[in-house]
C-alpha cells in the first residue's frame, strides 16, 4: 500500500489510486479517501508515510486530422507556407487538387507524410504541428 503525506491537500485532490494520510496538526489526523480503516491498519502494521508525489501531467495527444483552415493557418504560423506551396506546385495534379480542395488534412496519409519528410520534419515535429493546428 502506498501512503503519502500532504499538508495542505493539493488543489484538484489526490489521484484515486493513492491512499493519503493528511495531517492537520500534531493532535488531529484526517484520512483520505474513505478507506481510512485500510490506511489505519497499514500504519498499525508499520507502513511508513512518504512525501506526496503528484501524478505526472497527462501528455496532450495530437489529433489524427485537422481542418484545412487549421492546417493552412499553422503553415503560416510555422513560417513554412511558401515552402509547402512550392513543394505542392512540384507534385502531380492529384496532389495539387487534394491540397487545394481537401476539407481536412489527415496526419498519416501518404501525401502528408511525404510532404513532412520533404520538409525534414521528425515524427515529434509532425505531432507538434498537428497539435498546434488543432488549437486554432
Amino acid at each position: 500500500m502506498r501512503l503519502t503525506y500532504a499538508d495542505p491537500k493539493p488543489s484538484g485532490g489526490y489521484p484515486e489510486d493513492t491512499n493519503v494520510v493528511w495531517h492537520f496538526d500534531e493532535n488531529s489526523v484526517t484520512f483520505y479517501p474513505k478507506n481510512s480503516d485500510e490506511v489505519k491498519a497499514a500504519l498499525a502494521d508499520g507502513a511508513t508515510i512518504g512525501p506526496y508525489e503528484p501524478p505526472a501531467p497527462e501528455v496532450e495527444q495530437a489529433p489524427d486530422s485537422v481542418t484545412a483552415r487549421q492546417f493552412k493557418m499553422q503553415l503560416v504560423i510555422a513560417g513554412i507556407k511558401a515552402q509547402v506551396d512550392g513543394w505542392i506546385a512540384a507534385q502531380d495534379e492529384l496532389v495539387q487538387v487534394a491540397y487545394e480542395y481537401s476539407g481536412t488534412f489527415v496526419k498519416n496519409e501518404p501525401m502528408m507524410q511525404a510532404g513532412f519528410e520533404e520538409l525534414g520534419f521528425a515524427e515529434e515535429q509532425r505531432e507538434a504541428f498537428f497539435l498546434a493546428a488543432s488549437k486554432l
